[in-house]
């Protein structure tokens, strides 16, 4: 029990630390809580290395670094794969190219009517006939749920405006 109390504050900035590092895996950004959670990490070491002597801090920072890699690798095949993957806050590759190749003619979207997706800021997506596609507006904002129709395409997006 002597130990545990002797030791309170460096198992305290362990733990706390570790969770806060967790925590910073699963929301996006780097941001207090991670770096709040990296400082009472290294606090940790140095409390290790102070009491205990060199070989513990460095088992420590094993320890530690060992966390930190597996909160990386957890998020990541949770964004991947998981429920974090499913979040409207992770970017999926999933719209459609726009095919703009001048020699062959007209393109097949334009004069297509469709839905915004994700608001239009001017940039972002629109679906005709169930295909995400990338499109942007005259510089106009369109909120979600807008109807638009294709006047056009430029490089890789189609050129929208909203249906009246």
């Amino acid at each position: 029990m002597d130990l545990i109390a002797s030791n309170l504050l460096l198992i305290l900035c362990f733990v706390v630390g570790t969770g806060l590092v967790i925590t910073e895996a699963f929301i996006p950004g780097f941001g207090i809580a991670g770096i709040s959670g990296v400082v009472l990490e290294i606090v940790a070491i140095i409390l290790t290395g102070r009491r205990f002597g060199t070989v513990p801090a460095l088992i420590a920072l094993f320890g530690v670094l060992l966390v930190i890699g597996l909160a990386v690798f957890i998020s990541y095949r949770s964004a991947m794969k998981g429920r974090l993957s499913k979040s409207p806050l992770v970017l999926k590759d999933t719209e459609e190219p726009v095919e703009n190749n001048p020699s062959a003619g007209s393109n097949p979207w334009i004069g297509r009517e469709g839905t915004v997706v994700t608001p239009l800021r001017p940039a972002g997506f629109i679906e005709i006939d169930g295909q995400r596609l990338n499109a942007s507006s005259a510089g106009d904002f369109l909120e979600k749920g807008r109807a638009v129709r294709v006047i056009g395409t430029e490089s890789d997006h189609l050129l929208i405006k909203p249906v009246e």
